[in-house]
């Protein structure tokens, strides 16, 4: 295993983290007994397995359902000073409810303490302010981190770049879970942001929301040869020194074994994947036009600024990836989530979109008079029934 210095917690943090969201029964809580034994000897084996392998960060939630209870059935017999565990506990209004959330948490693991506690879901301007205002979550979070009852405080975050910028700002944190990966470079600013801030930069789940890259399509395959798509997009992370870990949401324990196995190429990340992204680049190119390719981000608006919350930013995303690159499945995943995953997806997809109204409100974005028919086409190609969270039960 590969460690990089968590920023400024001073922890010495494996590429690869254990995220706790697959393994566990259920994603509503349930009562111990309800609790099937092969479920918890799969999760058992795989922590035992994260562990062996020097992945030594187990990373869940309280809102994994059962996640927190389960592990906290394997984690005290296990070497505390050589896990780095961490949990994550929403913002909520009152601060005084997110401490009794977190208590349920330390609770549930049966631990004394988290070494990393993460406001989960700073994804609208509500759920930021809820965190940063006086007397709010990252407060309370700061008083429990006092008290010994965590080691660093840090958020997750779902939002646009822009608040997330704005939460960044703030430096009232010590390091942020984001999405960057070679299909979602948006928040690349973010990152920096948060490396000139000195936190710690934690990749989510770049195997799934990256691309659903457990089955990839045979054309994204071909593109990243010699490599793997799972291994190709693990180093284009890792070859960023801003980046120090990646979330692999292991649902057994051999879900490891393809992204350990791209370690023997992790000294020479940015060499071996240079050729794969120009690869990757120029097919996009020669799909969709470079023009497009290079700056169909530039001056979208936020989705609160869109008649109808249309998320033009994110399907536009979604359109470019998978006409490009065949990626239609994970396109589907992702835009069928749109209306139908509260602020952790926010926006709506094109099914009602006024394109007339839209093109009124987009002024010098180079790309205006194509938006209609790329909304349209989008939909035809991704849309199917509504999607929910995997929290939902999706």
């Amino acid at each position: 295993m590969k460690y990089r210095r968590f920023g400024k917690t001073e922890l010495q943090i494996p590429v690869f983290s254990c995220g706790g969201m697959r393994f566990q029964q259920s994603w509503d809580d349930l009562p111990a007994e309800k609790i099937e034994e092969s479920v918890q000897r799969n999760l058992e084996a795989t922590v035992l397995r994260s562990l062996e392998l020097g992945i030594n960060h187990i990373e869940t939630a309280r809102g994994y359902g059962s996640s927190e209870m389960q592990l906290g059935w394997i984690l005290p017999k296990l070497p505390r000073d050589k896990m780095i565990i961490q949990t994550k506990v929403a913002p909520v209004a009152d601060p005084a409810e997110f401490r009794l959330t977190f208590e349920q948490s330390l609770k549930n693991l049966q631990l004394q303490y988290v070494d990393l506690l993460s406001i989960h879901g700073i994804n609208e301007g509500e759920t930021l302010d809820w965190s940063i205002r006086k007397g709010g979550c990252l407060e309370m979070a700061r008083q429990l981190q006092a008290e010994g009852l965590c080691r660093h405080v840090g958020f997750s975050t779902h939002a646009t770049n822009d608040l997330i910028l704005k939460a960044i700002h703030t430096g009232g944190f010590d390091y942020v879970n984001i999405h960057w990966y070679f299909v979602n470079e948006l928040n690349w600013s973010s990152v920096e942001a948060a490396t000139a801030l000195d936190m710690g930069v934690f990749i989510i789940s770049p195997t799934d929301k990256g691309g659903m890259l457990y089955a990839p399509p045979e054309k994204l395959t071909k593109l990243c040869a010699p490599l793997s798509p799972i291994a190709f997009n693990n180093l284009f992370c890792l070859a960023r020194p801003e980046v120090h870990t990646l979330s692999l949401g292991a649902a057994r324990p051999e879900d490891f074994d393809a992204h350990v196995e791209s370690l023997e190429f992790y000294d020479r990340a940015a060499e071996i994947t240079a050729p794969i992204t120009a690869r990757l680049l120029e097919e996009m190119n020669r799909t969709l036009g470079a023009d497009w390719c290079a700056s169909w981000s530039e001056g979208l608006p936020s989705y609160v600024d869109v008649p109808g919350e249309v998320n033009l930013q994110e399907i536009l995303r979604l359109w470019t990836y998978a006409k490009s690159l065949d990626l239609v499945e994970w396109g589907k995943m992702r835009y069928n989530l749109l209306g139908n995953a509260g602020h952790w997806f926010p926006g709506l997809n094109a099914a009602s979109a006024d394109a007339a109204a839209i093109r009124q409100i987009l002024g010098d974005y180079r790309f205006a008079g194509r938006v209609g028919e790329i909304l349209e086409d989008a939909h035809g190609l991704l849309f199917a029934a509504p999607k929910k969270r995997l929290s939902e039960g999706g």
